[in-house]
């Protein structure tokens, strides 16, 4: 019993050395390298060459088949492309492979010293977090030590040798084992790397170790293939295309399975190194085979997992896909592309509301409010989702990120209320009593209108292109919103004096118009603010101290005053 609890120990070690290697480069360097890899896939050579390096840094073939299943499923790339990374991605997770079978034992110690002393020594996160890859390289190096040592006993046991020879001369059942045990462990490199040990402690025969090294390239198509079960067909298709490649592949070498030990010993005598010649030569040739034809299988994918029909519902979350939660850098993307629903909806109930107030089209004011609906759902669900995102696991550029896309929903879920609550109540109370603004109150609120929808889709461009200069001009936008906000004020006042009867009317509701229109530019206008912040461009008090003088209260200056303390 204790024997088998070391040998669990060291699998569990396996594993999570595997978990602190993926975390660790993709929190120090997740952003360049999916931006580096979003911009690869423009040809299958490149493609390919790029999942086979992802996969060598982060050391997990099946997070880069999540990756692109949440690129493709947003729209970022094609699932041809895709497909040609994720089959460089098992090529690249055979060659880890290869280089963890090396028996350098001193690697193991120094990759440890190193990674605790860079997690220690530099309090910068990205040597914290280059510290935790080299940590989690040395435990792994150090559990494969332990699994060798530890099965050399157990492969003398009468009860273990009589269970492999149970196993052994089963082709289906031995491969189902190993998918099984991949399935469960979620890393097939660290059941190819367990296999490869008890192969080399003779504890089970080059035979069985074959069908389980095939079982474990199976079992890794099938995990990512469960893990995006309940997100959109697209996001299936990737997954589902990589299972058919494997598939294919096995049913292609099984009937040649007998005749491996002869042809690998050719290459190498050593029984434990022809089960990593034989993983990488599968995924080889499995990826020669097959990435000329990823077009058609694309096709093919398309036709098994058809576009799903978009909902009507715009309270439902189209991109929040919960399977890559694992993977927090693609959690964020797809946060923040879920927030661009909502910058959507609220450009929508903009437009709605002019037409509203300005034509007293009723039949538009219950989309309006149906809208606004969507707009408080879509928020409760993006915060929910990433109250589940990690933070730990993100980089600081993320991190900010991922306060952002908060910030932002934060302040349309705000604008939707105003436009909801204030707005909408507004024109209600105009269509009931049958008023009209004047015409030139008309077009006053109209331009309003205008400018306010201009700086939305300018703060939008902003939060997803963030930039200084459109931000300065997104302020600018802000002083001139408020200065006409305040001439139209006065020119209000002014026709009232001029006894004009529709002004007269509807006073209070274009006043209360003009200023609710104001709030709504203040929350637009907020994403300005984290983008100079950063740029060392904002004080800590943004309000300018200005000279104040005694001054002759006139007329004009008695109503802007006036104006100013009911705004």
């Amino acid at each position: 019993m204790l024997t088998l609890l070391n040998l669990f120990g060291a699998v569990a070690l396996l594993i999570w050395g595997t978990h602190m290697v993926q975390t660790g480069i993709l929190r120090a360097w997740g952003v360049p390298l999916r931006r580096w890899l979003g911009h690869s896939v423009n040809h299958k050579g490149t493609a390919f060459l790029s999942g086979l390096t992802m996969t060598a840094l982060i050391q997990s073939g099946t997070a880069t088949t999540l990756m692109m299943s949440a690129f493709v499923a947003q729209g970022l790339i094609q699932t041809h492309a895709a497909m040609a990374v994720v089959l460089g991605a098992d090529v690249g997770s055979s060659l880890i492979a290869q280089a963890f079978s090396l028996r350098i034992t001193w690697i193991s110690p120094l990759l440890i010293f190193i990674g605790v002393a860079l997690f220690r020594a530099d309090r910068t996160t990205t040597s914290r977090n280059a510290g935790r890859a080299a940590i989690g390289l040395g435990l792994m190096m150090l559990a494969l030590q332990l699994i060798g040592h530890t099965m050399l006993p157990i492969s003398h046991s009468p009860i273990i040798q009589q269970i492999f020879k149970t196993l052994t001369g089963d082709l289906l059942l031995d491969m189902a084992l190993a998918a099984l045990l991949t399935l469960l462990a979620h890393s097939s490199l660290a059941i190819v790397l367990l296999i490869v040990s008890l192969v080399g402690s003779e504890s089970i025969s080059p035979g069985l170790g074959f069908a389980l090294v095939l079982g474990a390239n199976l079992g890794s198509a099938m995990t990512p293939m469960l893990s995006s079960s309940g997100t959109g067909n697209a996001a299936r298709r990737v997954p589902l295309a990589n299972l058919i490649f494997k598939l294919s592949a096995c049913v292609l070498v099984m009937p040649f399975l007998r005749y491996l030990p002869e042809w690998l010993a050719l290459l190498d005598d050593d029984p434990a190194r022809q089960m990593l010649h034989f993983h990488t030569l599968f995924n080889l040739a499995t990826a020669v085979l097959f990435i000329g034809l990823t077009g058609p299988v694309a096709k093919l994918t398309e036709r098994i997992l058809p576009n799903s029909a978009s909902s009507d519902d715009p309270a439902q979350p189209r991109y929040l896909d919960p399977n890559v939660i694992n993977t927090p850098e693609v959690a964020v993307s797809c946060a923040a592309r879920e927030a661009l629903r909502i910058g959507d909806l609220i450009d929508q109930m903009l437009r709605h509301s002019q037409q509203v107030l300005c034509q007293n089209e009723e039949k538009l004011v219950r989309p309006v409010e149906q809208m606004e609906s969507g707009v408080d759902s879509l928020y409760k669900a993006i915060k929910f989702y990433l109250m589940q995102v990690n933070r730990e696991e993100l980089s600081t550029v993320e991190n900010q990120r991922w306060a952002d896309i908060i910030s932002l929903t934060i302040n349309l879920e705000h604008i939707g209320d105003i436009i909801d609550k204030n707005l909408m109540d507004l024109a209600r109370r105009k269509i009931r009593g049958q008023l009209s603004f004047s015409e030139s109150g008309n077009e006053e609120i109209r331009e309003l209108h205008d400018r306010l929808i201009n700086n939305l889709r300018l703060g939008l461009n902003l939060f997803m292109h963030p930039d200084v200069k459109n931000a300065q001009r997104l302020l600018e936008e802000k002083s001139r919103f408020n200065e006409l906000e305040r001439l139209y004020a006065e020119n209000h006042l002014q026709r009232l004096t001029n006894n004009m009867l529709p002004s007269v009317e509807t006073s209070a509701l274009h006043l209360d118009v003009i200023r609710d229109l104001r709030r709504i530019n203040s929350h637009v206008c907020a994403l300005a603010y984290p983008i100079l912040d950063a740029a060392g461009m904002l004080t800590k008090n943004r309000l300018r101290q200005q000279n104040l003088e005694p001054e002759v209260a006139s007329p004009a200056k008695s109503r802007r005053r006036s104006l100013k303390g009911s705004t």
